[in-house]
């Protein structure tokens, strides 16, 4: 294991219901010294050198859209991240994100993925077969020059660039998180015949497992991936 990392860590946060959940404890955990910033609200220049780890939440937006002001530039410190070789996780949008940097294609999904689901995974100490939440409608190709360790019929769900790691579900959400997501978005669990009920039942009943399988999952990145080589 690795001890005493203590990483410098920029989270980049895209609109107020997607707070980072887990990896605050986590972080926490870490001794990490933690700089939120919701890049939706300003323009502010971020240098990735100051950090040791970046860490990309989830949004309502697609990764591809560049009508979306602070899409192009998270597009910018994402390529300046990756030329200075500071870590990034990425975790769904931000997977995404990762991948399109990393000369994806991405793109609207013809079918969405929403609930705890499994994925089928090829390095079971890292990514274990969940199950894990899912909420999004895009998907992308296997990056370039990257290694796809996890997926579903629908694509990519966990992939490892070097010492960053994108994941297309989401680690961090919370029983909170989940209570937030349902009053946020409930058109769209209408829209794809998901019961907003059922799924916050769902979420508490399984809370402590998947806290467990998060823990698991960040350990193992900071320890195979984003410390490898330091």
């Amino acid at each position: 294991m690795t001890s005493a990392w203590k990483p410098r860590t920029l989270i980049l946060q895209h609109e107020a219901p997607t707070p980072p959940g887990l990896m605050t404890g986590w972080l926490h955990d870490q001794d990490a010294k933690v700089d939120t910033l919701r890049i939706d609200q300003g323009d502010r220049e971020v240098d990735p050198r100051d950090y040791d780890l970046i860490v990309s939440l989830g949004s309502e937006f697609a990764a591809f859209d560049d009508s979306i002001p602070f899409i192009p530039r998270e597009v910018k410190l994402f390529e300046d991240a990756r030329a200075a070789d500071v870590p990034i996780l990425g975790l769904c949008f931000g997977g995404q994100m990762l991948a399109r940097i990393l000369g994806a294609q991405n793109y609207r999904s013809e079918q969405s993925e929403i609930g705890w689901l499994p994925v089928r995974t090829k390095d079971p100490d890292l990514i274990g077969e969940g199950p894990w939440f899912q909420w999004h409608f895009d998907t992308f190709t296997p990056p370039p020059g990257s290694t796809v360790i996890a997926e579903t019929e629908i694509g990519p769900q966990a992939f490892v660039a070097g010492r960053s790691l994108g994941l297309q579900f989401h680690p961090e959400v919370t029983p909170e998180i989940m209570e937030g997501w349902v009053r946020a978005y409930p058109h769209e669990l209408r829209a794809e015949g998901v019961d907003p009920e059922g799924l916050l039942a769902e979420t508490m009943r399984i809370a402590a497992d998947a806290r467990r399988r998060t823990w698991r999952l960040l350990d193992r990145f900071r320890d195979a991936i984003a410390t490898r080589g330091r």
